[in-house]
């Protein structure tokens, strides 16, 4: 059975679980499946909220990260700096995207040089653009 199928057929669910649809899925798929899991607080952080990376595993971006020159958070404005994914609906992020100012917390840094070094080592990244 493909559960997010099945939720995506019927109209009632897909429009409440609009474009989160899949991570629910995810989740009833592994309930019906007796999948188990184990929860642990060190698992992810969100930049911009979550300053430092401590011993985390993965970056979760989803927050758009707007700051000022200085280094301080302008959220729900947008900012002099400002990395935020939803700038790239309609194509990739460049390469080399400029770092963050100084004084922006160490997760937002490592999330750009991440998507730097993934970008610069992907072959034909800008192909097309």
């Amino acid at each position: 059975m493909n559960v997010s199928l099945q939720m995506k057929e019927d109209q009632e669910t897909d429009k409440a679980f609009g474009w989160v649809l899949e991570m629910y899925a995810y989740a009833v798929a592994s309930a019906l499946h007796g999948v188990q899991h184990i929860l642990r607080k060190d698992f992810m952080i969100q930049p911009p909220f979550d300053k430092k990376l401590d011993n985390t595993f993965i970056i979760h971006f989803t927050y758009g990260c707007d700051y000022t020159l200085k280094g301080v958070l302008t959220y729900g404005k947008i900012g002099e700096w400002r990395f935020d994914k939803r700038s790239y609906q309609d194509r990739p992020p460049p390469r080399n995207l400029t770092l963050p100012p100084p004084g922006v917390p160490e997760s937002v840094v490592t999330l750009v040089k991440r998507v730097n070094e993934a970008t610069a080592n992907l072959p034909r990244w800008d192909d097309g653009l």
